[in-house]
């Protein structure tokens, strides 16, 4: 390091933040001088982005199963959670199935969406929405997203509504709920249904409504890194009893209600296990102190970060509230530090950061024209390109978020001072 570069009076944790990105192994020696092993932050220290919180009944709903034998799907646990769900948004019908993906293409099948019919998906999602739409031989129709919300486009929806559009999936990212008012209003108008990707918004709200309300079918996922989890899980809620009772037949292989082994349609197993579900309960019970806990994270994150030019934090638009199941901002790569550069700076001090999911456009397996026609998709691009999720699981305590907030801060300050290394 040249000192020399140093401006007089630099902090000592300034420099100490630089020596950092030099330093990574410090060699241990025995008292014969002979070398034992390698110390370095990442082995000592690590603050993940994510981890499930399970201190509630969990281990005991688990061992009931166990005990009394009821460890598939036909315990009383599935339906105690489809209850506890259904009551939580505010709905008639919830049904559990065995992750978010299958509960998204059973949504889809259950509203008869097949081939030659297209669907509306944003760009910015993971993969599982446009999976889901391949599934049932649809079509997916790509379109942007919003730059401040990073949810669909309403503008965008509209040049890509056809004769052929059955349905729009608005996806409700990080927790950040679309603007239904405004995509519901444009269903009604053409026709289309509405299916609801709530994988990332379970405890996020627009106008005083949970998401998953507002359009046909609403799909839940409880993966292991969700708000609650079962480990793996989805759920699907229902206005209406029709379509819910539509797909509960399809969820358990087509099979007749009435007339066992006798199958009315090709179905699917898509059945929730009476083990997961049983987390899923003990989650459920703790489902407010979960959220406000993910809220306290994010209240704590906005008031240190609020003030660099170089963030633009997700927030929450006009009458939603943000669930933030994870706390993700933009890294505005004109402000001295890119994202890969905090990501690097993070993981150096034991933090995991995670980029952004990649367009679907850019991938070769969705890059078709069919699914693109001729549309740019500038607002996806930036914030993959430039968007940073940092560590927010419920557990998180005030010391990591310390250590998480201190390193994001170091990195602008460790560029703006331009310490020379050598």
């Amino acid at each position: 390091m040249n000192f020399n570069a140093l401006p007089l009076g630099t902090p000592a944790e300034l420099i100490n933040s630089a020596l950092n990105d030099k330093i990574r192994h410090i060699p241990l020696i025995d008292e014969a001088g002979k070398l034992i092993d390698f110390a370095s932050r990442s082995r000592t220290r690590r603050i993940p982005i994510m981890q499930p919180s399970l201190s509630g009944n969990e281990v005991k709903y688990v061992t009931d199963c166990v005990q009394t034998g009821w460890i598939s799907s036909q315990g009383s646990y599935v339906k105690q959670f489809e209850k506890m769900f259904a009551e939580y948004c505010g709905v008639p019908y919830a049904l559990a199935c065995s992750n978010g993906t299958t509960a998204l293409h059973l949504a889809l099948a259950s509203l008869g969406i097949g081939p030659g019919d297209e669907v509306i998906v944003p760009d910015y999602t993971f993969a599982a929405s446009i999976n889901a739409i391949l599934y049932t031989g649809a079509t997916p129709v790509l379109v942007d997203i919003d730059r401040t919300s990073w949810t669909i486009d309403i503008d965008s929806v509209k040049t890509a509504i056809t004769d052929k559009t059955k349905a729009i999936m608005p996806v409700h990212i990080y927790g950040h709920v679309c603007d239904m008012d405004a995509l519901t209003k444009l269903a009604a108008i053409n026709n289309i249904q509405i299916v609801e990707d709530c994988a990332e918004s379970l405890g996020s709200f627009y106008r005083k409504q949970a998401s998953g309300v507002f359009g046909a079918v609403g799909a839940f996922s409880f993966f292991g890194n969700k708000t609650i989890t079962t480990g793996e899980g989805g759920m699907l809620i229902f206005k209406d009893k029709e379509t819910y009772e539509r797909a509960s037949v399809l969820r358990d292989h087509g099979m007749s209600k009435t007339k066992r082994y006798w199958h009315d349609h090709v179905g699917y197993n898509y059945r929730m296990t009476n083990l997961q579900a049983a987390i899923g309960v003990a989650q459920m019970e703790r489902i407010e102190e979960i959220l406000q806990l993910k809220r306290n994270i994010a209240k704590t994150y906005n008031k240190a970060f609020s003030h660099f030019e170089g963030l633009q934090l997700h927030g929450e638009k006009s009458e939603t509230i943000n669930s933030y199941w994870l706390y993700t901002m933009i890294v505005n790569p004109g402000f001295g530090v890119t994202r890969n550069e905090m990501i690097e700076r993070l993981s150096k001090n034991g933090i995991e950061g995670r980029p952004a999911f990649y367009p679907l456009h850019e991938m070769p397996v969705y890059a078709k024209e069919e699914f693109i026609r001729g549309r740019e998709f500038p607002n996806s691009k930036y914030v993959s390109e430039n968007a940073l999720s940092l560590p927010s699981y419920v557990d998180l305590t005030d010391e990591e978020m310390s250590s998480v907030i201190k390193s994001v801060e170091m990195a602008f300050a460790v560029k703006a001072i331009n310490i020379e290394l050598t």
